[in-house]
């Protein structure tokens, strides 16, 4: 059974050997990748402020806590689009746990930096080893499944992100204040490999024809790279990846510093945040496999989302709960309809779904660390509450990219392995 491509040999699809069981098998271990994964990438949050935290080690203040949250960004942003091509060529098992890995041991060298500057190159090492992972892992479990079945683990998949970030805001929010910022980046980069370990000991390999390397094309002969839709979805969500990524590790410190919240009071808001979208990845998986008005749910949602976090700054803590179910339920309702809608598009062969996914995330990430970037700055020169509505707003103002969106077609199934037919118009 395989995938007829235009430019090599037939590929197997992405199913693993042992049917049923193992394509349930390989999903569950995938998504407990992305819990470690996101995992590793927010509990640096927690470990800014504190006596025992990296501000204090190092001496430094919200602008350079800002630099280094945004070199996790810098470094995912950067990887996206390679993995989509070496996906395409190599198959998504290799570059995705190979991703895995390198996260799993610059997340583990980060924890023993001797300064402000090697964190921040772990940091960036430690994206790059993240957008290796991303987009062919949830390539894969898209490919896993067929048309109106892919919605609830490709949602599932995509809340699994917001899980590990919650646990990983918590337990760093504990961690460090009683055992060091060292000790709380080490511990989730040893899960993360751990993980990882038994990814490539149960997750066999493809078969014989998976393993021919699919030769190289030529940059443009790719349609996902001139694909409209796929440039109009990168821009038009900046704003909320900037917004969510600084909300996400900016309130544990806001909630320490500016409302004097203990940390593990902090932490648990912090939670809020990040975990609810556990519930709105499915929603919005099951959603954009019933429902073509994919720009519209698109639009509804961020706009809702932008609308709690602007309410932030006026928040106690049961209203900022409130708002961090609200933002985060957004969050992962817009996400899943974003990863899921790649396979209606017909016209893009299933092989290069992981590089249209890699290349609107990597506008996405790119943007969204400059976004991350200023906020710290914005903090520093003014105030929490100046940056949150900063965010909200540039959140709603990214949107506008999405007139260039092309309506999903009427009648249109999602794509299996795509019938790769040349000539056939971008998405």
């Amino acid at each position: 059974m395989g995938e007829r491509t235009t430019d090599g040999p037939p590929r197997a699809t992405a199913a693993p050997s042992g049917g049923p069981s193992g394509r349930l098998r390989a999903t569950v271990i995938l998504i407990a990748l992305r819990f470690g994964y996101a995992y590793n990438w927010f509990d640096i949050g927690p470990a800014l402020t504190g006596p025992r935290g990296i501000g204090a080690a190092f001496g430094v203040g919200p602008s350079a806590w800002g630099v280094l949250v945004a070199a996790f960004l810098l470094g995912a942003g950067a990887t996206q689009v390679p993995a989509g091509f070496l996906s395409r060529r190599y198959g998504e098992r290799p570059v995705a746990l190979g991703g895995a890995a390198l996260l799993a041991a610059a997340a583990l060298a980060g924890a023993f930096s001797p300064s402000l500057g090697v964190l921040i190159g772990t940091r960036v090492l430690a994206g790059v080893g993240a957008g290796l992972f991303f987009s062919p892992a949830i390539g894969w479990v898209g490919r896993l499944f067929g048309p109106g079945e892919r919605g609830v683990p490709v949602g599932t998949f995509s809340s699994a992100f917001s899980a590990g970030a919650a646990a990983g805001v918590f337990g760093s929010a504990l961690v460090v204040p009683e055992l060091g910022w060292q000790v709380s980046l080490a511990a989730g980069a040893i899960g993360l490999a751990a993980v990882t370990a038994v990814a490539l000991a149960a997750i066999p390999r493809e078969g014989r024809a998976a393993a021919v390397p699919v030769p190289p094309a030529p940059l443009g002969a790719s349609r996902a790279w001139r694909a409209r839709s796929v440039v109009a979805i990168g821009l038009a969500f900046i704003g909320f990846e900037g917004a969510t990524f600084a909300t996400g590790q900016f309130v544990v410190p806001w909630g320490e510093g500016v409302r004097l919240w203990p940390p593990w009071l902090a932490g648990a808001v912090g939670t809020a945040f990040v975990l609810p979208s556990v519930v709105g990845g499915p929603v919005g998986g099951v959603v954009a496999e019933r429902s073509l008005r994919h720009r519209t749910q698109f639009v509804v949602v961020t706009v809702l989302g932008a609308i709690a976090l602007a309410a932030l700054p006026l928040a106690g803590v049961a209203a900022a709960v409130t708002i961090g179910v609200v933002f985060s339920f957004a969050y992962g309702f817009v996400y899943a309809v974003m990863y899921v809608l790649p396979h209606f598009w017909k016209e893009l062969p299933a092989r290069e779904i992981p590089l249209a996914i890699g290349l609107f995330n990597a506008i996405q990430l790119g943007g969204g660390a400059l976004v991350s970037a200023l906020f710290g700055v914005v903090v520093g020169l003014r105030s929490y509450a100046f940056a949150w509505e900063l965010a909200a707003g540039v959140q709603v103002a990214t949107l506008l990219a999405l007139v260039a969106l092309r309506p999903t077609a009427a009648g249109r199934p999602p794509a299996g392995a795509g019938d790769g037919r040349p000539g056939s118009p971008a998405p």
